[in-house]
């Protein structure tokens, strides 16, 4: 075996792996933590160590694995993304699938431009834009496609809010700064030691 079959061979084992976590953590209650309205979830972590360790198309699939799990807890009864999936399954199955892509994709990239000036600033950098970019594009998606539904506009009045950024604002909140605060610190220390691990392997 030459050494870029080598390479290639640890590159898709190590992808494989990360996918698993992503899988195990999603119908585990390591992947989330229930709320009423959009539950606060930890799978953005193992999404920014594999941006980090495996670049952004690793990203981009570890993102895709977040989707697809989220998706298929769509048909398991979660509240929120249930009545998503009853109001437009297509627009739910974009909206669920997409942002991670996306999120897993960027969060890769951004470690990669980050690590040219400072190595250690991108573990943090992308540790923490992992989470932002999962709110971001996720809130996004479902305001571009549910906004003006009846569902949506039952949280808008029991928010007591007025347009779109402000329900947003609202409807995240705490949850928003406890995922960006649970990944900035988990995903940063593994992807850091796991960085060490597998340079000195």
């Amino acid at each position: 075996m030459n050494r870029n079959t080598a390479n290639r061979t640890r590159y898709m084992a190590e992808l494989a792996l990360m996918a698993a976590i992503i899988f195990i953590m999603a119908f585990t209650p390591l992947g989330y933590f229930r709320t009423p309205g959009i539950s606060i979830t930890f799978l953005t972590v193992p999404v920014a160590v594999g941006a980090i360790i495996l670049g952004p198309k690793g990203g981009a699939v570890c993102g895709l694995v977040f989707g697809i799990t989220s998706l298929i807890q769509c048909f398991m009864g979660g509240s929120f993304g249930s009545m998503l999936l009853s109001i437009n399954p297509v627009g739910t199955a974009v909206t669920c699938i997409v942002p991670r892509v996306l999120e897993g994709l960027l969060c890769g990239m951004v470690f990669q431009g980050i690590r040219k000036v400072s190595k250690n600033s991108a573990y943090f950098a992308a540790s923490l834009a992992c989470p932002l970019l999962n709110t971001l594009f996720f809130m996004s998606a479902v305001v571009l496609i549910f906004y003006h539904t009846e569902y949506i506009q039952g949280f808008v009045q029991a928010l007591g809010v007025s347009n779109p950024f402000t329900f947003v604002l609202a409807f995240v909140g705490i949850q928003g700064l406890i995922e960006a605060g649970v990944c900035f610190l988990l995903a940063s220390a593994v992807s850091r030691a796991l960085g060490a691990a597998l340079k000195a392997a």
